[in-house]
């Protein structure tokens, strides 16, 4: 995993469950670039407070790029949206942070299926301060890894063109990368898998 050790505690994507999360839930332990420590698990519903406070914490370019518009304070359906996770369809890891006794969400990744199952669009947000340490390579693979499991084909990427680190982390793991024909400020990133 670029310059990345991880201790993979479980990896069935079979055993992925919404709540509780227990010790059949998927966890890894990971240590970025810098030799921080971070735990990335399944996200849960009980993760809404801390998913809350990650999207406050991010800077209004970082919110445009992960919701492809400006939001301000994200609403309570917006919050149930992103930590109420069926783990058929959907699947969501949560970068974790344990410091002064608190514990701190610092990235989230997710995709979502398409109806007949074959393909996934995937987001990727890692919180200002956390970016450039190798984050977001280690929850794209995770979520690569688990779509691959599960037999799906296709994993896209909905992006504003000038969101230049989804760019950058697209291109690191072979997405071709199009404009959207629809807007073209948007572009799509698409991976074969």
């Amino acid at each position: 995993m670029n310059d990345m050790t991880s201790q993979p505690q479980s990896t069935t994507a079979h055993s992925l469950t919404t709540t509780p999360i227990s010790g059949e839930t998927p966890h890894w332990t990971h240590h970025l670039r810098d030799g921080t420590g971070v735990l990335v698990r399944a996200l849960c519903k009980e993760d809404a407070a801390l998913e809350r406070a990650f999207i406050a914490r991010m800077s209004p370019a970082s919110r445009r790029f992960r919701f492809l518009g400006q939001i301000a304070a994200p609403s309570d359906e917006l919050i149930r949206s992103l930590t109420e996770i069926d783990y058929v369809h959907d699947v969501a890891f949560v970068a974790l942070l344990h410091a002064d006794n608190e514990k701190k969400e610092i990235g989230v990744a997710r995709y979502g299926t398409s109806v007949d199952g074959t393909n996934c669009e995937c987001a990727v947000t890692v919180a200002d301060e956390w970016q450039g340490r190798g984050l977001g390579t280690l929850l794209l693979e995770h979520l690569i890894n688990v779509a691959r499991q599960r037999g799906i084909r296709e994993m896209y990427s909905i992006d504003t063109a000038d969101n230049y680190a989804m760019r950058d982390l697209a291109d690191a793991f072979g997405f071709s990368r199009s404009v959207d024909p629809d807007d073209s400020t948007l572009v799509i990133h698409r991976l074969r898998l």
